[in-house]
């Protein structure tokens, strides 16, 4: 053998030694570029704690998956001095997963790539019927169409639903506003009418708010917090969730974080779990507009709820309301900041209209009401991503990617 074949052997050699080094970081890698953390291969070398010859050959594995693309000759900030590093982005056109989202008002459909960008969207009906096959069926045969419409790899399918799911069997204990039985076994449906789709790939299920939970802090304005408490409220109903450590707390069985059963107002409504002035309908759109003296129209409650707290100036009513229910809400906050204890609260749906209505109230019933906020506070800020649920069933389906990205597309 002569001295540049040798040579050649040995280059080979050593990429191949490298790549096999850096197939146990490959799952970590994809997850800093799909949370926006390793823009550059010289972050990725950092953050992964590995030499920059494996780091540059898990990036060009991940390239080689279809999973993001790779800047050999990235522009220099001005200013800069030196080489600038390679850029690390998102494939355009890589693969998706189907997201889902089920409610009391309709449902929708989704194609969300990797970094939670949605590809395309697919509006439902507005009623939902009290089968659940029916009503899956119908979802998954949109996503369907998504598919075929946009050719994309499909890497699996996560469903959102407004209700506690258990783990790790995917049945949803009380789809009240959904009129669906209890104890649905909405998981083994999903998966069953993905299936029967011809869509490859794992299907999950999952709360909407922990769903929204979980987007909001790998994409949105959860983004960087450590423990993390979302309360949200959608169509009907309020929902929490609770990130610890960049992972979902979800208890035992799944069925942690049930915030719209704590008491706001012990002489308030009566609610469906058999209690009175739950937070699930004392903050939520019906409870506004009750409250506002308004009768819900033909449109979906969340959306009338809206657009009457955004005309809320000129109406005392309806001013009367937004500090009703912003003061119920508070008293919930502050009673899961004391048991909590988180360093970040974000709300969504109508409570994130209502945080952006009058957000020195809002806090202040909270510092007033909690011992951690007479300290110092809280942050308490509105969620950013549009349809965070949906790239949060979206994640379901990417985690098996991101834990073994060659075992999952190899």
């Amino acid at each position: 053998m002569n001295g540049k074949a040798a040579s050649r052997t040995e280059g080979d050699l050593s990429t191949r030694t490298r790549l096999e080094r850096g197939r146990g970081v490959l799952g970590p890698a994809l997850e800093l570029v799909h949370t926006g953390r390793a823009p550059t291969r010289a972050v990725l070398t950092a953050e992964l704690g590995v030499t920059r010859a494996t780091a540059g050959a898990v990036a060009a594995e991940l390239e080689a998956l279809g999973l993001i693309r790779i800047d050999a000759k990235p522009s220099a900030p001005a200013g800069s001095q030196g080489r600038p590093s390679h850029g690390l982005s998102l494939a355009d056109d890589g693969p998706v997963a189907l997201a889902a989202q089920v409610h009391s008002d309709g449902f929708r459909a989704a194609l969300v790539g990797l970094g939670g960008r949605i590809v395309a969207t697919a509006p439902g009906c507005e009623t939902i019927d009290a089968d659940p096959a029916q009503v899956l069926g119908s979802v998954i045969d949109a996503g369907a169409r998504l598919l075929e419409d946009t050719g994309r790899r499909c890497v699996g399918a996560g469903l959102a639903v407004p209700s506690a799911v258990a783990q790790p069997e995917g049945t949803a204990l009380n789809p009240l506003h959904l009129a669906w039985p209890a104890g649905s076994q909405v998981r083994q449906i999903f998966a069953d009418c993905v299936r029967d789709a011809g869509i490859t790939g794992p299907a999950f299920a999952a709360n909407d708010v922990n769903l929204a939970a979980l987007a909001e802090h790998r994409h949105g304005a959860g983004r960087g917090a450590r423990d993390l408490l979302c309360v949200a409220t959608g169509h009907r109903g309020v929902g929490g969730a609770l990130v610890l450590d960049g992972r979902l707390h979800t208890g035992s069985s799944g069925l942690a974080l049930e915030v719209g059963h704590l008491t706001v107002n012990p002489e308030g409504r009566p609610c469906y779990c058999g209690s009175r002035g739950c937070l699930d309908v004392e903050t939520d759109p019906l409870a506004f507009l009750t409250a506002a003296g308004r009768e819900p129209g033909p449109e979906g409650l969340l959306q009338q709820a809206r657009e009457l707290l955004a005309d809320a100036g000129g109406d005392p009513a309806v001013r009367a309301a937004a500090e009703e229910l912003i003061d119920r809400l508070g008293l919930g906050l502050a009673g899961l900041v004391n048991i909590l204890n988180p360093d970040r609260i974000i709300l969504g749906g109508l409570h994130r209209a209502l945080l952006e209505a009058d957000p020195e109230r809002l806090r202040a019933v909270v510092a007033d009401r909690s011992l951690w906020g007479r300290s110092g506070g809280v942050p308490i800020l509105a969620c950013t991503l549009d349809h965070n649920s949906l790239v949060g069933a979206a994640e379901l389906a990417w985690q098996p990617v991101l834990d073994d990205p060659l075992g999952a597309l190899g």
